[in-house]
């Protein structure tokens, strides 16, 4: 079935390996022909050969390249992502979107005026705007739906929170240098960008699947195997070629001081996670000290990449919405996930990344949990609840995979990790990380602090179980050791049970020993008079547990960038000119940066006082709106507001001082309906709150006519589109 499933995903039933072999036939048969016309040529000069010969000759040379040809596009399109052909298409695409984000001021490169600085972006207005909206979204639906609790901790960390955590030895990447040049790039990417490229063309033997294999565990290598890897395939410093350096380790955390002597080491946060780990004591306390809860934070983290150059999705100041969810390791069983069970989304698993044919499988939740694909109920639900808030936000569901972690690409401490991956230009990006990180952040801040980080867990009925108790005599131990008896103390209650076994075994042979021979209490000798230690049988209602944590962290802006090319497109209207293209944002009303706008028919001050108030009526109804009296056209306006991906127009003519009724227009299908100024705000609002749908308001108000501006060829055509391999 499985299999069934792969033929489908091609979506054109494309045999890569038979049509990657026609094209090598087909040039080496191009090849041999193209020697024959030369070899031809020679004779003919030296009168061994007719130039009909010739002729004939070079005539089937056109014939075998132009079916050359023809093989290469089909080898092109089978390949998709890493064609040459479609590499050019998408750099068009991304310099259009590009164009219209800097234009109409969704995104400004930082610090223009002085140059800018690379992985750095401010966002204007609209953009502002989109990343309020996806935000405000976002805590809707998990803080608020989930009952989560939220939190705002500091960006800056101090080095032992950090060290703790292990982003002090181990948050890095590996970087190489350009040997002459000193110019700095990021290994694993050159290495990805050469064996891109190497796969756009036709390869001998099993060199794709070799190339593919290593594309696979690209995450996982060190630093030997990447420098292997980076001299096998011959990569060189992207802008100039020069030779570059074998990769070392560079860590990825801006540090700075704190206080005004500046002996206090700290760094700006890596991630926003650790400010939920440190306070979980307080906040279980706040929740009633009942498992499980969630903890949610949104703000700013930092990160020094290497070489940030994917616009928006690579930077080194960017926000992080991110949950932890607490749990017991025992019993991650999830009372809601029966609502998202029936989800059916790709499901990109370990065993489908490292076999023969590498492609995500459409699947139910429920069956990916049934066969094990899924470890647990809650990070499938997890995963699930990430589906539905990606695609209100505009990602489309077609474009958007879930992949799970090769097993060595996981951290050691992790149980299973899986990533939101979205298509775009730039190949597939993630933007959520799902992960079971099991207990590790609280253990490791735990043993750090010297802090409790456990939770009780009640059982349902008490249970009789043996212990080992292990019981300090305070007045022998007082008497003997004076200031040393609480160290003492300490020591001999937090001994594991192996320990307090050998002690006492040392102490009935002998009648004393030595407390460092069994832990890190120092060297102290311990009679038997000093501790009790036995085996009881003890009636218990619980146990304390480091609780389990399941993690879902999102990228804001990745998910915002990722959005902003699935809904954009070219509106070809028929019998249009090249310039009168109309560029479009399919924004989700949920993330539009404005609602509605209101338009007067003509610049006359009884059309603009009604303007007026309407537009004060759809802002005291929580509708962000503008009002523009330009002198333009209708038409002209509405392809402005079109082009910032304002879902709703109103326009007030004539009519509207006669019957108290506007035009309201929908930007996708252009069409428009005639509704009372009293009822404009509330319907707008349920458009906007989707509480209601275009063709319901369609069906209850009648039409104004047909679509703005002229018909549409095929409804909305993008010139520039993206083909997902």
């Amino acid at each position: 079935d499985d299999d069934d499933d792969d033929d489908d995903d091609d979506g054109m039933g494309v045999d890569l390996d038979q049509v990657e072999k026609e094209v090598l036939d087909a040039q080496a048969v191009a090849d041999d022909q193209g020697n024959n016309v030369r070899a031809l040529k020679a004779a003919v000069k030296a009168g061994e050969a007719t130039k009909g010969q010739l002729n004939e000759a070079i005539a089937l040379l056109k014939k075998l390249k132009a079916d050359l040809d023809v093989k290469r596009k089909a080898f092109d399109e089978a390949v998709g992502g890493g064609s040459k052909a479609s590499s050019v298409n998408k750099e068009a695409f991304r310099q259009a979107l590009q164009n219209v984000l800097l234009s109409r001021c969704f995104l400004i490169n930082s610090f223009a005026i002085y140059g800018g600085v690379a992985g750095l972006f401010d966002y204007g207005p609209p953009g502002c705007a989109i990343k309020a909206n996806i935000q405000s979204y976002w805590k809707r639906h998990f803080v608020l739906e989930e009952n989560m609790l939220e939190v705002e901790a500091s960006a800056v960390t101090p080095e032992p929170v950090l060290k703790a955590s292990g982003h002090v030895e181990r948050f890095m990447d590996f970087m190489v240098k350009d040997k002459v040049t000193g110019e700095c790039h990021r290994a694993d990417h050159l290495l990805e960008d050469k064996l891109k490229a190497l796969l756009a063309n036709p390869l001998e033997g099993g060199k794709r699947r070799e190339i593919e294999d290593v594309l696979a565990r690209l995450d996982e290598l060190g630093a030997e195997e990447l420098g292997t890897q980076i001299a096998k395939y011959e990569c060189k410093a992207p802008e100039t070629g020069n030779e570059i350096s074998d990769p070392y380790p560079f860590n990825l955390m801006f540090a700075t001081s704190i206080g005004p002597r500046g002996d206090t080491k700290g760094y700006l946060r890596p991630e926003t996670a650790q400010g939920i780990f440190v306070n979980f004591p307080r906040l279980l306390n706040y929740n009633g000290m009942k498992l499980p809860f969630a903890a949610a934070q949104l703000g700013q983290s930092f990160r020094n990449e290497i070489s940030p150059k994917q616009g928006i999705l690579r930077v080194r100041e960017f926000t992080q919405a991110e949950i932890e969810h607490f749990v017991d390791p025992d019993h991650k069983d999830h009372p809601k996930f029966a609502k998202v069970a029936d989800l059916e989304m790709l499901l990109f698993s370990r065993e489908k990344q490292v076999g023969a044919v590498k492609k995500p499988v459409l699947m139910r939740l429920g069956d990916a949990l049934a066969q094990g694909i899924l470890e647990n109920e809650t990070i499938a639900y997890f995963i699930g609840r990430v589906f539905t808030f990606m695609t209100a936000v505009g990602i489309d569901p077609n474009r958007m995979r879930f992949r799970q972690h090769l097993q060595h690409e996981m951290a050691h401490y992790a149980c299973d990790c899986w990533d939101c991956e979205v298509e775009c230009s730039y190949g597939w990006m993630e933007c959520v990380g799902i992960a079971d990180r099991s207990a590790f952040d609280l253990k490791c801040h735990a043993e750090a602090s010297k802090k409790e980080m456990t939770a009780w867990i009640a059982y349902d009925k008490p249970k009789f179980v043996e212990e080992l108790v292990v019981e300090p005599i305070s007045k022998f131990i007082g008497k003997t050791f004076k200031k040393d008896a609480k160290t003492v103390t300490s020591a001999l209650k937090t001994m594991t049970e192996e320990n307090a076994l050998g002690l006492k075994a040392a102490l009935d042979a002998e009648g004393e020993a030595s407390l460092k021979a069994f832990c890190g209490g120092g060297d102290f000798k311990i009679t038997k008079e000093m501790v009790r230690i036995e085996r009881e049988t003890k009636k218990v209602s619980g146990k304390f547990i480091t609780p389990g944590v399941i993690e879902p962290s999102f990228g804001i802006g990745r998910v915002l960038y990722c959005m902003l090319e699935h809904c954009y497109y070219v509106r070809q209207e028929e019998d249009a000119k090249e310039e009168d293209k109309k560029t479009v944002f399919r924004f989700t009303p949920l993330v539009a940066p404005t609602k509605v706008t209101v338009f007067p028919l003509l610049q006359r001050e009884e059309f603009n006082a009604v303007c007026r108030k309407l537009c004060d009526s759809l802002i005291d109804s929580g509708l962000s709106t503008l009002m523009d009296v330009t002198g333009t056209t209708i038409g002209k306006r509405y392809a402005r507001t079109d082009e910032i991906g304002v879902p709703f127009a109103v326009t007030v003519d004539h009519d509207t001082l006669q019957d108290n009724t506007a035009t309201l227009r929908e930007r996708d299908t252009t069409s428009q309906v005639r509704v009372g100024l009293e009822d404009l705000p509330g319907v707008v609002r349920d458009l906007v709150n989707m509480r209601t749908t275009w063709e319901e308001v369609q069906r209850r108000f009648p039409s104004q006519g047909g679509a703005d501006g002229g018909k549409e060829k095929g409804g909305a055509a993008a010139d520039y589109s993206l083909r997902c391999p």
